[in-house]
């Protein structure tokens, strides 16, 4: 069964499989944010640089990793089934002024090929409890607002609408049962 783990580098051949099925727009959830390094496609070909990789998006957890100016910490979470990588979700630790208005605490990508079997769902609600670990309850989480399959995804794991800003809706999704 698929399940949300840490970032691992058992899936390296096919988080570079997942990597080609991605537009250009969406090959920004494959790399890491905390280091200001070019993780292309071609350079994780290498499993050393794909270890460090692997190692750079962890760190983003960590509150004592130096951050560029405006990003957040994150945790992130590679959605797997044995070593297959089927999309990733993080986790903002805080919301910026630019989060709380259009991006939230949650984003997440189901590569391609596994869209349409229900990954988004599990993955977002697999995600609640790491989040409420992290302080957070309830959760914001946005998409486009000509998005209904991502819309359906927050709603069934019972997020609330708030508003549309921007041609985004925003959604408060709770981290713990009441």
């Amino acid at each position: 069964m698929p399940t949300l783990v840490e970032p691992t580098t058992a899936v390296h051949r096919s988080f570079l499989a997942a990597w080609d099925e991605l537009e250009p727009a969406d090959e920004r959830w494959m790399g890491a944010h905390a280091l200001d390094e070019d993780w292309t496609r071609a350079r994780t070909e290498d499993p050393q640089e794909f270890a460090r990789l692997v190692d750079a998006i962890k760190a983003e957890a960590d509150e004592n990793t130096q951050l560029p100016a405006g990003l957040v910490h994150q945790t992130v979470l590679w959605f797997t089934d044995g070593d297959e990588w089927l999309g990733r979700l993080s986790i903002r630790h805080e919301l910026t002024p630019a989060l709380l208005e259009l991006g939230g605490h949650i984003g997440y990508v189901v590569r391609p090929s596994a869209r349409g079997h229900g990954y988004g769902t599990e993955m977002l609600t697999q995600s609640l409890p790491w989040a409420a670990r992290l302080g957070i309850d309830p959760a914001l989480l946005t998409c486009d607002a000509d998005n209904p399959a991502s819309r359906k995804v927050i709603e069934a794991a019972g997020g609330e609408l708030e508003d549309e800003r921007h041609g985004k809706l925003r959604f408060w999704v709770p981290t713990t049962l009441s």
